[in-house]
Order: structure tokens, then sequence, then C-alpha cells
């Protein structure tokens, strides 16, 4: 199994997306959203920009280092 994206509707008729590993386990999942067409979008920025994100390292943000 690959990596993957689903849209769902949750038990409070919202849309959301969920991102799973190849294990099957749940990665992130997005807020409620009220048409399907909104959480597609939410899901396609998260594939257009995951990619070029920045790590920041709040742990060692709290011991004084901005980011590794």
């Amino acid at each position: 199994m690959a990596y993957k994206f689903e849209i769902f509707k949750d038990s409070a008729g919202s849309y959301r997306w969920r991102f799973k590993a190849a294990n099957g386990e749940i990665v992130a999942q997005s807020e409620g959203y009220t048409s399907k067409s909104s959480a597609e979008h939410g899901m396609s920025v998260l594939k257009q920009y995951a990619a070029g994100a920045t790590i920041e390292d709040l742990a060692k943000a709290a011991a004084g280092y901005s980011r590794w």
C-alpha cells in the first residue's frame, strides 16, 4: 500500500481529508470543511507545498536555538 489521501464526511456532516502512511496509519487530518470542494482545495495546497516546507524545532527553540 502506498501513501494516500482520503476525503470523507465526518459524523457532524463536515468534509475532511486525511493522509495515510503506507502501513495505513493516519499521518495528518484536516479540519472540517462545509463543502467537498473546500476539503479538496485544502488537500491540494498541502500536496503542493509540503515538500518545500521548512522544519522549525520548537524544542530546540526553547533551549535557545531557532532552527536545526
